[in-house]
């Protein structure tokens, strides 16, 4: 009878996960952000009127923040914080599908590869372990959905520690372009893609924690170098599914 109750327990709960004060913050954004609250083009409140809300420290909003610009959900205007506009701020160009993935992965790679190798030689020693630990939640497993959202958080990650917010908030609009993109997701989403997708899947798996480690040992040349291979070889994957 106990071990019963214990098995049905064990089933009505999700494992715990840790997180820091900052990514709370983000989240309860993220959720004010679809649902409604805060629409799109709409402004956020001033970083002194989320610390009273959230009860958090300023640095805290500040990281939640940066993570938001990075992702390409918020961006700064005349020191002012405001929602994207539903449109992305970077537009492709519609001639072709191949064009539009060679375009935004060549924008891509001018600004991750920089910003990861400034990762390595700004990254606090916090943002150097978050990083490390979202590498290490990377596996060969990962279904597409999962490895969508930590592939994105991970990345972000990394342009939160760059050091330069304006670089972080160009690449989160570069970064929502191509995610946005109907050839990524026709190529994402295709069946007959399944198995090159499993590839990429498995093979970020090995480039996320190569890259980690370079960051986290402040290797600024090689986290640099690791970028640029890891996008060259996902870019090259990808267009090998257009005809």
């Amino acid at each position: 009878m106990t071990s019963d109750v214990v098995d049905e327990t064990r089933q009505a709960f999700t494992r715990i996960e840790h997180t820091t004060v900052a990514d709370q913050v983000r989240d309860q954004l993220m959720d004010s952000i679809r649902d409604g609250r805060f629409g799109p083009g709409s402004r956020i409140p001033a970083e002194r009127q989320l610390c009273d809300e959230f009860g958090v420290a300023r640095t805290s909003v500040r990281e939640a923040i940066q993570q938001l610009i990075s992702l390409g959900v918020v961006e700064r205007r005349n020191s002012r914080l405001f929602v994207v506009e539903y449109l992305g701020v970077v537009s492709a160009p519609a001639d072709g599908l191949k064009r539009q993935v060679r375009e935004l992965f060549e924008t891509r790679r001018i600004i991750e590869i920089s910003m990861t190798g400034l990762a390595a030689l700004n990254a606090t020693d916090p943002q150097r372990a978050q990083i490390d630990e979202l590498a290490a939640e990377f596996s060969p497993g990962l279904d597409l959905r999962a490895f969508r959202d930590l592939d994105h958080r991970f990345h972000a990650a990394i342009a939160s520690a760059c050091g330069n917010p304006l670089l972080a908030e160009l690449y989160g609009r570069v970064l929502r372009a191509l995610f946005e993109s109907p050839a990524f997701a026709s190529i994402l989403y295709t069946s007959a893609n399944r198995r090159e997708v499993d590839e990429i899947i498995t093979r970020s798996a090995e480039s996320h924690d190569q890259i980690a480690a370079a960051v986290s040992s402040g290797d600024q040349q090689q986290a640099a170098f690791l970028a640029g291979e890891h996008l060259a070889d996902v870019e090259r994957r990808m267009l090998s599914q257009l005809i």
